[in-house]
Formats: C-alpha cells, sequence, structure tokens
C-alpha cells in the first residue's frame, strides 16, 4: 500500500549478523557527566543573575560573496530534498552538484525536484545510488556533504565526510544510539582540527529571535535557572505499509521514522529540537532520566507513540518533558525555562510570575527561515575561515534524548554515565536489500527488560 495518512511537520521526510540483537541490547556502562555541565549562575544579592557563558552573535541574513561552493547531498528524501533548496537560499555561488541515495526513485524525484524548482541539473555521472553511493560521492569534487539519510547511518556517513577533508551538515539526531553518539563526539573533535565547519539540523540555535532571547537570559533576565519544562504534543507523522516486492530492508527504510534502530523512536528523531532548545539554555545536560512511555495508535513499526521524562540536572534542577504523536489529541509544541525572577518561552519573550510580559523580541525572523539561516551560517564560515563545529553539542542532547527513551523502554531510571560507556548499537552490521532478521513490530514492554 502507498503511504498512510500522517504527517511529516519539518518538510520531510539481506542482513543475518549474530549481533544483531533487537531485545533490548546489552546496554550500559559509566562516563563523566563532569565538564558537561557549566556552573550553574551565582546566588548573590542583585535581582539579575549573570552566568559566564560567551553570548552569541546572530549570523547575517545572506551568506557572503565567494568562490563557488560544491555540495553534495547524501539521502534524497522529503528532508535531504528541502535541505539542498534550504542550502541553495543561503547566497550566491553555491550548487549542488552529486545525489546520492539507496533509492533510485528518490533520487530522480529529488533530481527533478531541483531541474524544476531550481534549475539546477546534476550529470548523471555525479547520481549514485545503493548503500555505497554515499563513497561514491565522497570522491567527486564538492567541498561540503548534506547528511539527511535516517538517523542511523549518520555517524559513519559523518566520519567518512570528514574523512574526505569535506565541510559537513548534518540533519539531527545525529545517532540512534550509544556508539554512534560517541564516534559522533570523536569525529568532531577530528573536524575541528582539520578547520572543516560542521553545522547540524538544530534550527532554533540559528534563529535570531531564540538567540536575543537566549543571550538575555545569560544576562540574568529570568535570575537563577531552576527548571524546565517542554511539549512536543502533535499528530500522527506517516507511515508506509509494506508491500510484497519489497524486503524486509526495503520495508524498514521506506519506512524509517517508525523504527527504532533507523528512527532512535521519535523522542530521540523529533522532540530533539525541543530538548536540545531547553538543553542550551539551562546550559547543561541531565546526570540522570526515568521516563514513562508507550503506544498507543501506531499503526508500523516497533517504537512508541508517547513519552514522559522527568530529567534531574544536578544541581537540584529538573526538566519535565513529554511528547506525543497521536492524531486527535490536544496538540503543543512548546518549551520554557524557569528562573527565581521569572520565566521565558524561549523564543521571543520573558515574564514574570505574575505574567506579565517584561521583554519581547521586535526583530522579523519571518524573512529568513531559520532552516535557510543554517546553511547561511554554515557558508559564511566557511568563506570566513572561521571555526564552527556543532556536532558535539548536538550529540549531547541526542544522547539525553536516548537516555529517556531507554529508561521508557525498561522502566528504570538510566545514568548519563552508564550511558556513556554502554555498548549499546541498534542496527545490522551489514546492509543489503533483503531479509532482516531481528526487529519485528512489537513495542518494548518496561519491567520486563533488564539493564546489563
Amino acid at each position: 500500500m502507498e503511504e498512510k495518512r500522517g504527517r511529516d511537520l519539518i518538510d520531510q521526510p539481506n542482513v543475518q549478523n549474530d549481533e544483531f540483537d533487537f531485545s533490548r541490547r546489552k546496554f550500559l556502562g559509566a562516563a563523566a557527566a563532569a565538564g558537561l555541565v557549566v556552573a550553574a549562575c551565582s546566588q548573590g544579592a542583585e535581582k539579575t543573575v549573570k552566568r559566564s557563558v560567551t553570548k552569541m552573535v546572530p549570523g547575517p541574513d545572506v551568506a557572503p560573496d565567494g568562490p563557488v561552493l560544491k555540495a553534495g547531498l547524501i539521502g534524497c528524501g522529503g528532508r535531504g530534498s528541502g535541505a539542498a533548496g534550504n542550502f541553495l537560499d543561503a547566497g550566491p555561488n553555491l550548487q549542488i552538484t552529486a545525489l546520492a541515495d539507496v533509492f533510485d526513485d528518490q533520487l530522480q524525484r529529488c533530481r527533478g525536484r531541483l531541474q524544476e524548482d531550481r534549475g539546477v541539473e546534476v550529470a548523471d555521472d555525479h547520481c549514485f545510488v545503493g548503500f555505497d553511493g554515499s563513497k561514491e560521492l565522497l570522491e567527486t569534487d564538492v567541498d561540503i556533504v548534506i547528511l539527511a539519510t535516517p538517523p542511523h547511518f549518520r555517524a559513519e556517513h559523518f566520519e567518512a565526510a570528514v574523512q574526505a577533508r569535506k565541510h559537513v551538515f548534518m540533519e539531527k539526531p545525529v545517532a540512534v544510539d550509544p556508539v554512534g553518539v560517541r564516534a559522533v563526539i570523536a569525529t568532531a573533535e577530528k573536524a575541528e582540527a582539520l578547520d572543516l565547519v560542521v553545522v547540524t539540523g538544530t534550527q532554533y540555535r540559528h534563529q535570531k529571535s531564540f538567540i536575543e532571547t537566549y543571550n538575555r537570559v545569560l544576562d540574568g533576565a529570568i535570575g537563577q535557572v531552576v527548571a524546565a519544562r517542554g511539549y512536543s504534543l502533535r499528530g500522527q507523522l506517516w507511515y508506509k505499509e509494506p508491500r510484497e516486492e519489497w524486503t524486509d530492508m526495503e520495508d524498514m527504510l521506506r519506512d524509517w521514522v517508525n523504527w527504532q534502530w533507523l528512527s532512535g523512536d521519535h523522542i530521540v528523531e523529533q522532540h530533539i529540537h525541543g530538548l536540545d532548545v531547553m538543553f542550551w539554555f539551562t546550559e547543561q545536560h541531565p546526570i540522570s532520566g526515568v521516563a514513562v512511555g508507550g503506544r498507543a495508535r501506531r499503526v508500523t513499526g516497533d517504537q512508541y507513540d508517547f513519552f514522559s521524562v522527568d530529567y534531574e540536572l544536578g544541581n537540584g534542577a529538573h526538566i519535565n518533558s513529554m511528547c506525543r504523536q497521536v492524531d486527535g489529541c490536544t496538540n503543543n509544541i512548546s518549551r520554557f525555562v524557569l528562573g527565581t525572577e521569572g520565566y521565558t518561552d524561549c523564543s521571543n519573550t520573558i515574564f514574570n510570575y505574575k505574567n506579565d510580559v517584561v521583554w519581547t523580541y521586535e526583530g522579523v525572523d519571518e524573512d529568513n527561515s531559520p532552516y535557510v539561516q543554517e546553511h547561511i551560517d554554515l557558508v559564511t564560515a566557511i568563506r570566513k575561515g572561521e571555526k564552527f563545529d556543532e556536532a558535539a553539542e548536538t550529540a549531547k542532547s541526542t544522547m539525553a534524548a536516548i537516555m529517556a527513551r531507554e529508561s521508557a523502554y525498561t522502566g528504570l531510571e538510566i545514568t548519563w554515565d552508564e550511558l556513556m560507556k554502554s555498548d549499546q548499537r541498534l542496527g545490522p552490521t551489514v546492509y543489503e536489500l533483503g531479509p532482516v532478521e531481528g526487529p519485528v513490530a512489537e513495542a518494548p514492554v518496561p519491567g520486563t527488560q533488564k539493564v546489563s
């Protein structure tokens, strides 16, 4: 059957292996959260409290001119096609010259869209199909690689791109498991040493209204940060039911947002946006988390459709957040950071505890989509020779989302220390369009799986 009714609200989009264990895998271990937690606000007599973190400077409205920069797109689905257009809108002398995707129909759809909408023609010998297409693309003369495949492949593709000395834009999340997160952090260090620019798809960190609100919070506009709460309550995303002519692997790849090993579950794949904003504004990542969740109406795949999590930040502060993808329910996509003197919606407004607005952003963000602004900042850093590498920070937010997922799946409290030594790796190690052993369309049952 064709793709069923659903929504992708972000403009999206033969394996036999003894290690391919889709029960709650060998899971955890320990690593320091020390160094990840920035010093909390000082508690002085002043009404406003400043934190010792550098303010952010919004990027320009358009990237500066310069020599032609060629980009190659790996992952030609809805989000990949959108990212390619966002890149072309970022400034002058930007080109998409190479495409890669596992499926030829997806590549050709993206190729046709670029030609029809943008007048961009990608040559036949720069179109690469199959699991090795990403490697072939990296052998071309592209300067930048856009990584927009299902997140399972992100860590491997990122490492290969940096090894090939390419600047990188990669969609969030940057991994689906602890092994992938640690690999991304290690590759980010290599990218920085090679002066490569790396931008990730956490677009709120590039949006001017969010940046200005963040800077005011740093200046103490809400006092000492003590808590945060967030919501990502929305309708069902898209899904695709199996076809007779598709293999197991093709079924899963075409329905990737509904499978744990490919997407990380929706708390990792989608709710990372809200979580990342709260971790950014609090300048902390959790030392532990306790979560609940379940599967109510999801049609395909093996993951949940709702979660609620309580994160402990280690200084007495907590973050509470929930996400749901079920039609016919209350929708709410928002996040709030609370301080001793007031609170903020993080996007453009600061309130006191009488619910009076004490400040609101007066600029205009609509002229520049944050999806375009990400690429403006990428190109600007490249052309100005500036350091810019977001990968490690997004990896930490990804790990925090994984923490909540694993807590909900197992029913256990999960710590950052455990995750940072976990050997959990989701998915196969050999990729072929054939049968896949392991995953079935059954969600985890908390209390029946132990952490080992």
